[in-house]
């Protein structure tokens, strides 16, 4: 899912559908083979009653990926697409200008191991950003991991990377077509030489390092075979490594005989005897762990198994604690070694009207990001939660990565905002001066030519819900400009301010971008994701409907001009805006979503996201879950919007079952199923996943369908 952050990097394992000779899909040459209509998905109705109620299921069978009839609708339902989006006026341009805008590349903020800094930079039409090495901070760049050059077709994604402590070696993981499965591979910073150890199924790889380059703690899923099938995307533990013996004879540390769901990940002390295990169970509950190298002693919880979250470091044999407990703005606790007396904590940093995301213990310092109505803050407390200064960032937006060492005086932070590429600065902690460590151009786009604003508004419940909105500056408010509205509402996954660069097309073109900040988010801390999950998750639609009334309301646009978009649980947003309010908008795109909602988490790694949504085997739940799930709400003849679903083929977070099986209902149902001028499509992405690592050539061949859609239904020239 998701996508994320402190959601989306579930690891799962990638799972293959199998391609039949002759299938199509977008991205292929399609061309020549398109049809008059949408191909008609056979109905095989599959009755079944779930808690005393009948549900019906005439399309069961697209479940099946691999089934050569399933293979054979997705083809034609291929060429249908591409011979509705491939004739549309103005195809050209747009692919045109979207090369230029995704030209602009990338960076992350560097991480710290001994001299060396490593970070990660796109430039131009790389596929896929570089991995660099830099010796000291002024130092020149020297490429490590080109992952470009592992796949012609830039397939191949670098997933993560993590040094060690002196930086001699470096760990990192690659995936092919999007699947997030890494490989883990070892690579000597100062010759660029590989080692012989490879790690399969490390996914999400969470490691520590010794602070002697001996060996690394670290995270992997079991291999097929080892467990039931459909567990080895689950069931995932913390291993110890020697290099230069094989994986398979690794020590089991953590995991075993705890619920498959659980999420591990590892951190070692500053002085490298404590390991710090760190397992997420859901959403909205995490516990600590920690185990004394020295002794060689069981892992001791910390914590004391309450509903709250808990995240933490441990530094001279102290453990500072952030958590959300009985605070849900979070606040800062620490903690002695060895002593995990609750009773014993002590209030450091107490929760304020802002949201804490995180403390990085630093250079003796504390470094907090904060959140104030979906913006960033930066603040730097002593040891012992005194505050010394709040940092100054360049404008309304987002912290989107900070590094630092214990014992560094410098910290790097990357920032970026609607108008502000991404750029790192770097802050001396002895001088308190900060500089800019490195930014990304962005010629192609004149920033200063827009303007942001934040606009409350009001949901069904009267709740007050924040909206970006940006555009031209000087743009009217004459009630028909072509609006985008997107949002995402869920796991604790705040829509901050983000350097879009394909949005700067729609702009361009006079329209208005706007990111509604909806419950289920992180926004305003625990309270607000809870508003917006298991039961409350109507809320999240209700406030998006009540987004898009605002902006018809303040002469934006109306709901002729008015598009939607949305992936993943922003997928399922779209899903139920489709089926509550088709009304309200022209255009929906609808990306990687879950729709089938009494279903979902029966495939891939969806029973990670029961603590979020819940599940239909449950009575109570399947009552919330059939109220809303779109799959079960389409309305025979109902005029409903243009709608563009996508979705990938090797997508290993939201099975592409859920976008076959909407598409096909929709297209027998719907009033406009079979209409070519306010159509219902369905494109399936090849060697592609959720979204993770996928090359910039495809980003830009499914750009180019996006906006010829959204232009054509919305009448932008």
């Amino acid at each position: 899912m998701g996508g994320g952050l402190r959601l989306i990097s579930m690891a799962v394992p990638f799972i293959c559908l199998t391609l039949f000779a002759g299938v199509v899909f977008a991205g292929d040459d399609a061309k020549g083979s398109s049809t008059a209509s949408p191909p008609k998905a056979e109905k095989r109705p599959l009755e079944e009653t779930m808690h005393g109620v009948k549900i019906v299921d005439d399309y069961r069978w697209l479940e099946d990926g691999t089934s050569p009839e399933t293979q054979k609708w997705v083809a034609e339902e291929m060429a249908y697409t591409r011979g509705v989006l491939d004739p549309l006026p103005g195809r050209d341009a747009i692919h045109k200008r979207l090369t230029e805008l995704l030209s602009i590349g990338s960076l992350t903020q560097p991480q710290i191991g001994g001299k060396y800094y490593f970070y990660t930079r796109r430039d131009g039409m790389q596929n896929q950003p570089v991995l660099y090495v830099r010796e000291g901070v002024d130092g020149k760049d020297r490429v490590l991991v080109d992952a470009n050059q592992l796949a012609a077709d830039g397939t191949i994604a670098l997933d993560w990377y993590q040094a060690s402590e002196n930086g001699k070696y470096l760990a990192y993981g690659t995936s092919p077509s999007g699947s997030e499965m890494s490989t883990l591979h070892i690579i000597e910073t100062k010759t660029g030489a590989a080692l012989p150890d490879t790690i399969e199924r490390t996914r999400a790889c969470s490691i520590a390092w010794m602070l002697d380059n001996s060996g690394f703690y670290y995270t992997r899923y079991p291999k097929r075979g080892d467990v039931r099938e459909g567990q080895e995307m689950y069931n995932r533990h913390v291993f110890y490594h020697d290099l230069g013996t094989d994986p398979e004879t690794d020590t089991k540390v953590f995991g075993e005989g705890r619920d498959p769901e659980d999420w591990p990940g590892v951190n070692l002390d500053n002085d490298g005897r404590f390991l710090l295990i760190t397992v997420a169970e859901g959403w909205t509950k995490s516990e600590l762990f920690l185990k004394d190298l020295k002794k060689d002693t069981p892992p001791t919880r910390i914590t004391t198994g309450k509903n709250f979250l808990y995240s933490a470091s441990v530094y001279n044999g102290r453990i500072y604690i952030v958590t959300n407990e009985d605070a849900p703005r979070y606040r800062v606790f620490v903690a002695e070694v060895g002593n995990y007396e609750r009773d014993d904590w002590q209030e450091i940093i107490p929760q304020t009207g802002s949201v804490l995301q995180g403390v990085g213990v630093w250079g003796g310092k504390l470094f907090a990001q904060y959140e104030q109505n979906a913006t960033s803050q930066l603040k730097i407390f002593n040891i012992d939660g005194t505050m010394i200064k709040e940092l100054t960032l360049p404008a309304l937006g987002t912290v989107f990565g900070s590094e630092g060492k214990w014992d560094r005086d410098e910290i790097f932070y990357g920032f970026l905002s609607f108008t502000v590429p991404p750029t790192v600065y770097r802050y001396d902690l002895k001088s308190g001066a900060t500089s800019q460590w490195a930014k990304v151009d962005a010629p192609a786009i004149d920033p200063a030519a827009y303007e942001v604003n934040q606009e409350w508004y009001h949901s069904k419940d009267g709740t007050r819900v924040p909206m970006f909105i940006v555009g031209k500056k000087g743009l009217k408010k004459d009630g028909r400009n072509p609006t985008l509205l997107t949002a995402y509402g869920g796991f604790n996954v705040s829509m901050t301010p983000s350097f879009s660069r394909t949005a700067y097309l729609w702009m361009e073109h006079g329209g208005v971008y706007a990111v509604a900040n909806l419950r289920g988010g992180a926004e305003f801390g625990e309270d607000w994701h809870r508003a917006g999950m298991l039961g409350n998750k109507q809320n999240v639609f209700d406030d998006m409907i009540a987004a898009a009334e605002h902006l018809i309301a303040e002469k934006y646009t109306d709901k002729d001009h008015l598009a939607i978009q949305g992936g993943s649980n922003g997928g399922l947003l779209m899903g139920a805006m489709i089926t509550q309010r088709p009304d309200l908008f022209r255009a929906v795109v609808c990306q990687v979503p879950l729709l089938d909602m009494l279903r979902y988490q029966n495939f891939q790694i969806a029973k990670l996201w029961i603590p979020e949504y819940g599940s239909a085997d449950n009575p109570e739940q399947f009552k919330w879950l059939y109220a809303y799930s779109p799959y079960h709400h389409v309305k025979a003849g109902t005029e409903y919007p243009a709608i563009l679903f996508m979705t990938a083929d090797t997508d290993t977070r939201v099975d592409p079952m859920h976008a076959k099986k909407m598409a096909a209902e929709m297209q027998d149902e719907a009033k406009n199923g079979s209409s070519r001028t306010r159509p219902i499509l369905l494109r399936i992405e090849s060697k592609a996943g959720h979204g993770a690592g996928k090359p910039v050539t495809k980003q830009i061949e499914e750009g180019t369908d996006v906006y010829s859609f959204l232009f054509w239904q919305l009448g932008v020239r």
